[in-house]
């Protein structure tokens, strides 16, 4: 398995389950947050809102799918 293969079955459950996939992504935040100075907290959101691009959940809006 590719990291291509890898990639789309993650979209794939992304799609299936957003919920989980936004808990998941806001979880992971809170923990490096708790663990790097307060200075990287932006760096760390650009970086879920990004996973959440890449996943097809949107970044900002935070699982709301943008329109075309």
């Amino acid at each position: 398995m590719g990291f291509d293969d890898a990639l789309n079955k993650a979209k794939d459950f992304a799609g299936d389950n957003p919920d989980k996939v936004n808990q998941g992504l806001d979880a992971a935040s809170d923990q490096v947050k708790e663990r790097t100075p307060d200075n990287l907290d932006k760096h760390v959101d650009t970086g879920a809102d990004a996973a959440r691009d890449r996943f097809g959940l949107g970044g900002d809006d935070k699982g709301e799918k943008k329109g075309n």
